[in-house]
């Protein structure tokens, strides 16, 4: 069962999302918060797996709300779904910890899978907000093949011989936050928005070979 902790500040917001996640069997909503500050209290207290996190709320902020459950050692993941899809809402919010960033008119499929991912600690992004990010990772020399760099490379590497962020972490010597960090790069360069469409891309344009190797 993943447990869902809803922050908005909009009461019909949270209604329907918790009315539209009690129908499926393996998701339980354990608690609703109208702001930040509210958010990081319940998420302490319930400890979700993950909190769907509106980011302009009066009281509190998302990303502010962010930034504390990360520095109180929070174990959970953080999904932000707003409205908002500017560079000043987007980039923040992944900076602050983030696991992954939806729009609120996502189609309900894609947010029970975005759901389901962040529970796993798995990144991912809208098509809309990959674009964002790919404005801000992407350098002016990046070439032609997704501009991946060679730790980006590894890591997509390390995800299509199946590994989960935390596992890649461990093979990298790097902290899980800097895996989803990397992955969240590779979405926005190659312009998916999860692990598989990620591969699959990856595959398509020769960066992986059915060996596991990168293209070197």
């Amino acid at each position: 069962m993943i447990r869902l902790l809803i922050a908005d500040d909009h009461p019909v917001v949270r209604d329907g999302l918790a009315g539209m996640f009690a129908a499926a069997e393996d998701l339980e909503v354990v608690g609703e918060a109208a702001d930040g500050v509210e958010a990081v209290r319940l998420a302490l207290e319930r400890a979700p797996d993950v909190v769907l996190m509106d980011l302009r709320m009066p009281g509190g902020d998302g990303v502010t709300a962010i930034g504390a459950l990360r520095e109180a050692g929070f174990a959970g993941h953080v999904l932000v779904l707003t409205t908002y899809d500017t560079d000043r809402d987007v980039l923040p919010a992944i900076e602050a910890g983030a696991t992954g960033y939806l729009l609120k008119d996502a189609p309900r499929a894609e947010l029970f899978r975005a759901v389901r991912a962040a529970a796993r600690g798995e990144a991912v992004l809208s098509p809309q907000v990959a674009s964002k990010v790919l404005g801000q990772v992407r350098g002016d020399a990046a070439p032609a093949d997704g501009g991946l760099s060679e730790r980006e490379l590894d890591v997509l590497r390390l995800v299509a011989r199946g590994m989960t962020n935390r596992r890649a972490a461990e093979e990298l010597f790097v902290s899980e936050a800097t895996v989803k960090t990397h992955l969240l790069h590779i979405y926005a360069k190659l312009g998916v928005s999860d692990r598989a469409a990620a591969v699959a891309e990856g595959y398509e344009r020769g960066l992986l070979t059915p060996s596991g190797r990168g293209r070197g």
